[in-house]
């Protein structure tokens, strides 16, 4: 039944249909509605068979998560920004113990400055953590994510990140289905965990590894995460065929087809980039739109699939590497290797300035134009003046003090 709700709040009662036997809790904006609500649900018995452990860092969070874990127990947290870097020391150990938590971030930009609004800087920091990392693009596809998120961390037995955008997404008001219990029960099983810490059959696990071992354990781990897109794949379909609606999966395309110029986003800027499609098809501009939905393990044959043959490709960044570039446009040329499509890496919304239709729309007909080079990482919403000033200031403090 459609409700509306807050996102955060259709988040935390999804979460809650998945029964959780632990949470781990240690607010931060814009992730805090999310944990309240859950410790709301707890506290009114409606999830009644669940432990609600209010820790003391993020750090702490992630750590009893992974306790919990190995010792049987389905378990979650959520976090953002920098809570996920104070968790940073734990995500290798959950997804090189082979843990399958769920954990969602609601995305938010790191500092310095102190920055509280949304980007993708946090998940894509800890691209290399070994896990599953799944971006939604509304709040239906967030609560659609997190049930799925569950299935595909039991079923791979890894931990699964389910990222959706600080206050765009999390504070924002929208009609949401959020699943029925008998629904969830149906396709969500009790979790059978495939190890566990057993009082009765004693096992050492997480034990230091040397040089002989080692690159054995990293192979594992990283062909763990390739066999993961099939499962990914797997999931979503049968969520499509027990709920009705087409969520998750690998990547979406939309209009891509006969497509001249495709733009690559994810998040909830491909509600937006969508009307400037369908705008730009109805006056003739033949323009795409490729949403990825599973950024790790990353989905080479499906992105090279849908890009292959495309003259341009627009990849929308809204994090940076700093000194390298771009993040999401380093994945997708790397699926064209040696190809003809021209990739034009750009950032927008850094930090929480909007990414409006107006801006994608002039994006692309700039594209067209042949005025965004292809070569360089494009700021296309920087204040050029305001850079400049600060240059020639530096330039300045440089040249007075040699």
């Amino acid at each position: 039944m459609l409700r509306q709700l807050e996102g955060s709040r259709a988040v935390a009662e999804t979460v809650a249909r998945c029964r959780p036997a632990v949470v781990a809790a240690y607010p931060i904006s814009p992730q805090t509605h999310i944990v309240e609500a859950l410790a709301d649900l707890v506290t009114a018995g409606e999830l009644a068979s669940c432990e609600y452990l209010m820790v003391e860092s993020e750090f702490g969070a992630m750590s009893a998560c992974i306790g919990a874990s190995a010792a049987g127990a389905r378990a979650y947290t959520a976090s953002a920004s920098q809570g996920l870097l104070f968790m940073a020391e734990a995500l290798p150990n959950a997804s090189g113990l082979s843990l399958p938590i769920v954990m969602t971030v609601a995305n938010r930009a790191l500092g310095a400055p102190i920055n509280i609004w949304n980007d993708h800087s946090d998940a894509l920091s800890q691209r290399d953590a070994g896990w599953v990392q799944l971006f939604a693009a509304s709040n239906q596809e967030a609560v659609d994510l997190h049930v799925q998120a569950f299935a595909l961390a039991e079923r791979l037995s890894l931990p699964v990140m389910v990222n959706m955008d600080g206050f765009v997404l999390t504070h924002a008001m929208e009609e949401v289905d959020v699943p029925e219990q008998d629904d969830v029960d149906a396709f969500l099983p009790p979790f059978q965990p495939r190890q566990w810490l057993d009082p009765d059959d004693p096992v050492t696990i997480g034990a230091m590894v040397g040089p002989g071992a080692f690159t054995e354990v990293k192979y594992l781990m990283a062909d763990r995460q390739i066999r993961a897109l099939d499962t990914v794949t797997e999931v979503a379909a049968e969520f499509r065929a027990a709920f009705g609606r087409d969520s998750g999966g690998l990547v979406r395309p939309y209009r891509t087809d006969d497509a001249e110029v495709v733009l690559v986003a994810m998040g909830s800027t491909l509600g937006s980039a969508t009307d400037v499609v369908d705008d730009l098809r109805a006056e003739g501009v033949a323009v795409g739109l490729l949403g990825i939905g599973c950024y790790r393990p990353w989905p080479y044959d499906e992105v090279r699939a849908v890009l292959g043959g495309v003259p341009r490709v627009v990849v929308v960044n809204r994090a940076i590497a700093v000194g390298a570039g771009s993040v999401l446009g380093r994945d997708v040329r790397l699926s064209l290797p040696g190809g003809t499509t021209v990739v034009h890496d750009v950032v927008l919304g850094l930090g929480g300035r909007p990414v409006t239709r107006a801006g994608l729309r002039e994006l692309v007909l700039d594209v067209l134009a042949g005025q965004v080079p292809d070569e360089t990482l494009h700021f296309a919403d920087l204040d050029r003046e305001a850079v400049h000033r600060e240059l020639a200031r530096e330039a300045a403090l440089e040249e007075a003090a040699r």
